[in-house]
């Protein structure tokens, strides 16, 4: 299945363009997608213990199960005051 990954805020700096598109097989998972991503773009890896992980309007961890027609959203830890 292809997936659309979004990227957010610093993250759109690191992989240099703000979404791409990602094969991936049947039941696969957020940490599939997210290995697949870091082979592709080594530089998101710095990244691998702060990221917040969005399918569409649902923050999910990473053992959810991507479905089909899911939009995935990855983004930075959310400062503010």
């Amino acid at each position: 299945m292809k997936l659309p990954v979004q990227f957010f805020s610093r993250l759109r700096e690191v992989v240099g363009q703000p979404a791409i598109e990602v094969e991936l097989p049947a039941g696969a998972t957020v940490a599939d997608l997210l290995a697949q991503l870091y082979r592709q773009i080594p530089a998101l890896k710095t990244w691998d213990g702060s990221l917040l992980i969005g399918a569409g309007v649902e923050f999910v961890r990473r053992d959810y199960v991507l479905q089909p027609g899911d939009d995935i959203a990855l983004m930075p830890p959310v400062q503010g005051g």
